[in-house]
């Protein structure tokens, strides 16, 4: 199955969100190239926050070029096999955590936002990701910060969107 095969899969078993979930689909129906950033009309990102509910906290990033504390994440890349394994490649290239395990359901969220041209939307499928005990970060080359943050602290320091996804994670925990 391709990855673009595994996207549609996985959007139209998405439960929630549904005017954004069939925009998705619309995006994808429409641009045969939407998994690829190639896709100058956007393209899906895969993303996941990295969760500690043991100590409730999550990891973020300070994102290079954006500038701000983000869920780990990025772009599809054309040897991931499937979204959840996008997902976990990016959480664990980013966060530099071994044993990362995924939350069980498929994508906790959905969350569509413009970035800068070329490139105009990111259509992003974010997941959850549980951090294993003692996990020990290691910062990427990606970027500027990795820092883990308590729940509460979340709303200081990121946006909407994170905190949504903290949100949608914590009440599948």
């Amino acid at each position: 199955m391709s990855l673009y095969d595994d996207a549609v899969l996985v959007l139209k078993g998405y439960e929630g969100q549904e005017e954004l979930r069939q925009a998705y689909l619309d995006h994808l129906a429409a641009h045969p190239d939407g998994m690829g950033k190639g896709c100058e009309a956007g393209h899906l990102t895969a993303s996941a926050l990295i969760v500690d509910p043991a100590r409730g906290r999550v990891l973020l990033t300070l994102h290079k070029k954006l500038r701000m504390w983000l869920q780990t994440g990025g772009h599809c890349e054309p040897q991931d096999a499937s979204m959840r394994a996008a997902a976990m490649r990016e959480a664990t290239e980013e966060s530099g955590v071994a044993g990362l395990t995924l939350l069980p359901g498929g994508p906790v969220r959905l969350d569509r936002h413009r970035i800068p041209a070329p490139c105009h939307w990111h259509f992003d499928v974010q997941y959850a990701v549980l951090a294993p005990p003692g996990a020990v970060q290691e910062i990427s080359d990606e970027s500027l910060d990795l820092r883990w943050f308590a729940y509460d602290e979340v709303p200081r320091v990121a946006d909407g969107s994170v905190v949504r996804l903290l949100e949608a994670t914590r009440a599948r925990l």
